[in-house]
């Protein structure tokens, strides 16, 4: 068979998947040591990318330390009127708190903390960021002030008197949401291409230096949630590293496979579900079992 005719099967049957899980899809699947090996779906669509943007977030607080522009190990007391939104980490709680920057980067990574995450972008601040990203070569992300200016603006956008006011309109069947809600021009946004760009520099210790590169793979690997991209790879011999992101309908993760014989994919998913529900499993499972579909593509057309 054909590379243009394998990969146009590969893509109908992921298409279909996410058809059947009620989702309209974009996808970056391929091999981090050979990029050419991919499997795509409309990966050079920017999108809404919800908490995913704590990863170039993260790679650009290491970059600024390994230069010596930031400490790591500075301490920052967070206080009530640090907080911003969030169901977990600092977000919800009552108290000051003083951590060091490098232990709330942890915290934004693994428990997508967004309060935590606010913080170090305020430290860093967004010009710096999408500056890593264009170095990087990914000329469609934009930060736009992560999570706290995708609230205010969501505020507006929806005409709503608060932030949970402006949650429950996305979240409502019968309610028409406001085309700008998902433009990608006034939100955090990438695309699967880009946040396969940045995740392959991590792996190959190419986004910062090796010490730092190593944090983040490691930080990466202590994301609790095995409901979205880990769901596709349920075994104990295969390490999934990754980040998620939620906005509205939009569901996304952005991570890297590592298999048992040693090989790597990187592996973004980015979906939007036609129904609003806050809870869709199988739309959570679709981006579980289009990258396990994509990798084993790969794997079944080595050399081909």
């Amino acid at each position: 068979m054909s590379g243009a005719r394998w990969e146009s099967d590969a893509r109908r049957r992921i298409r279909d998947m996410f058809a059947d899980a009620g989702v309209r899809g974009w996808l970056h699947v391929a091999e981090v040591r050979r990029p050419a090996a991919c499997v795509t779906i409309d990966p050079d669509e920017p999108v809404p990318v919800g908490s995913v943007y704590k990863v170039p977030l993260m790679v650009t607080f290491c970059r600024l330390a390994d230069s010596g522009a930031i400490d790591p190990r500075q301490r920052v007391t967070v206080g009530a009127a640090d907080r911003i939104p969030g169901p977990t980490g600092l977000s919800v709680l009552r108290d000051e708190v003083s951590m060091s920057l490098r232990d709330l980067v942890v915290l934004m990574m693994t428990v997508s903390d967004n309060t935590a995450a606010h913080v170090v972008l305020r430290r860093i601040g967004t010009a710096a960021v999408e500056a890593a990203c264009r170095s990087l070569g990914m000329p469609d992300t934009l930060i736009q002030g992560g999570a706290a200016t995708t609230f205010e603006r969501l505020m507006t956008e929806t005409g709503a008197e608060s932030l949970s006011a402006a949650m429950k309109h996305l979240a409502d069947n019968d309610t028409t949401v406001p085309a700008v809600v998902y433009d990608p021009l006034t939100k955090a946004s990438s695309t699967p291409a880009d946040m396969a760009r940045l995740l392959r520099a991590i792996w190959t210790d190419q986004a910062a230096s090796a010490e730092s590169c190593a944090f983040m793979r490691d930080t990466m690997g202590k994301q609790p949630w095995g409901h979205r991209l880990a769901s596709g790879f349920p075994y104990d011999d295969v390490t999934v590293s990754g980040k998620t992101g939620t906005f509205g309908s939009m569901r996304h993760e952005a991570g890297v496979v590592e298999l048992a014989d040693g090989s790597a994919y990187t592996a973004v998913v980015f979906t939007q579900a036609a129904r609003a529900d806050s809870r869709l499993p199988r739309a959570d499972a679709v981006i579980g079992a289009a990258a396990r579909s994509a990798v084993e593509e790969l794997r079944g057309n080595e050399g081909t």
